[in-house]
């Protein structure tokens, strides 16, 4: 629900979960995670499609960039062999920053969007094209590694490209773009053998409803109460990652 309201939550509060809350290896987390944010956000970005809410030029853009930093990425974690402790708790690491950096975009949301506004003008879909596609190479390679970062950092990264857009449009576009790289980046880990099937059945069980009802609904989220209140998780969730 939360994914198809806000285009966050996914990967974001769903990877710490598993590592914290259920006990499994990080690198299993995020493997599993991937294919399940794959599986959710193709049901979530088709009732998108469905109402209108995904400019498609910004999929591209950022899937040009994804799709091949994620491929590299997979690439050297496959070569890397199977993962070690040091690696196993880089994966934690690099979670535990990436939380607290989503946690701090959500909440300065606004005054990023704003500031950015000031400093380079409006800006419609049709600019901007370099730069939404080293955005889609960065998110390429953070999700590789984390899951995480596809949500909140590349919701606020593409409020403050393009902030004419409507956020509704912004969101739909966000969970789009989070098909294909996912869906690879899910694949990459699969053949790694960082995948556990037996988890993907029982999330995807009860999230394939939730990102329906959360899409349909997504025009009435609070944002004002729940943002806030995913932040603050997040934060925590982070800390604790770091911590650990």
């Amino acid at each position: 629900m939360l994914v198809g309201l806000t285009g966050v939550g996914g990967g974001s509060l769903m990877t710490p979960l598993l590592v914290l809350l259920f006990g499994f290896h990080p690198s299993t987390a995020v493997g599993t995670d991937l294919l399940f944010a794959s599986a959710t956000k193709t049901v979530g970005s088709g009732v998108h499609g469905w109402r209108g809410s995904v400019d498609w030029r910004i999929v591209r853009r950022l899937a040009m960039g994804s799709v091949p930093a994620a491929l590299v990425t997979l690439i050297v974690m496959g070569r890397a062999g199977q993962p070690s402790p040091a690696f196993e708790r880089g994966i934690t690491l690099t979670l535990g920053l990436t939380l607290i950096c989503t946690a701090i975009a959500m909440l300065l949301r606004k005054r990023i969007v704003a500031a950015a506004y000031r400093r380079f003008g409006p800006s419609g879909p049709q600019h901007r094209v370099l730069e939404t596609v080293v955005l889609g190479a960065l998110l390429g390679v953070l999700v590789s590694i984390s899951s995480v970062g596809a949500g909140a950092i590349g919701v606020t990264a593409l409020l403050v490209l393009y902030p004419r857009l409507p956020v509704s449009r912004i969101v739909g576009s966000d969970i789009a773009h989070a098909v294909p790289l996912t869906l690879v980046a899910g694949i990459g880990h699969w053949l790694i053998g960082t995948v556990d099937f037996g988890l993907l059945a029982a999330l995807l069980i009860g999230s394939v409803p939730g990102i329906i009802l959360g899409s349909l609904i997504g025009s009435r989220a609070p944002d004002g109460v729940l943002q806030p209140l995913l932040a603050a998780v997040l934060t925590l969730v982070g800390v604790k990652l770091l911590l650990s």
